[in-house]
């Protein structure tokens, strides 16, 4: 059967570079990332990790930088151990996000995929809502 994909965007009032920021961010992210922290240099090939505490366990994600355009692209793969399966090529996601600008705002788009059904493409689209919502809050904010 093939994977599945969920996309989601929200419009900042903001500019690019403003949004680009806020996803590259440590501390940015750490305020609208459920509290995680986020542990990479943004170079293409490099490692990231995701750090923190969820419902009282730490745990560590992990993932790759695929490909990265300053200020617009980023494409990472995404391991969380919480998924309860191995870690094998076969069970990361790929997580894309896009920003365009549009009249001064932006539109902040995220996909994730590998998802096995339509109740997985629900619970990544509910998550990823949630985490656009905290960034368009914080961007907006400072």
């Amino acid at each position: 059967m093939a994977k599945l994909t969920a996309t989601t965007s929200i419009d900042i009032q903001a500019p690019k570079s403003k949004v680009w920021q806020a996803l590259t961010d440590p501390k940015a992210i750490k305020a609208y990332l459920f509290g995680t922290d986020v542990h990479t240099d943004w170079k293409k090939g490099s490692p990231i990790t995701y750090t923190g505490v969820w419902e009282g366990k730490p745990y560590e994600d992990k993932g790759v930088i695929v490909d990265i355009r300053q200020g617009e692209y980023y494409h990472s793969t995404y391991y969380s151990p919480l998924s309860g399966k191995e870690d094998k090529p076969e069970n990361y996601n790929n997580v894309i996000w896009e920003l365009k600008e549009n009249n001064g705002q932006t539109i902040a788009s995220v996909s994730q995929d590998n998802i096995e059904n339509k109740e997985g493409i629900e619970k990544a689209k509910q998550n990823w809502n949630f985490v656009l919502k905290g960034m368009k809050e914080w961007v907006e904010k400072n």
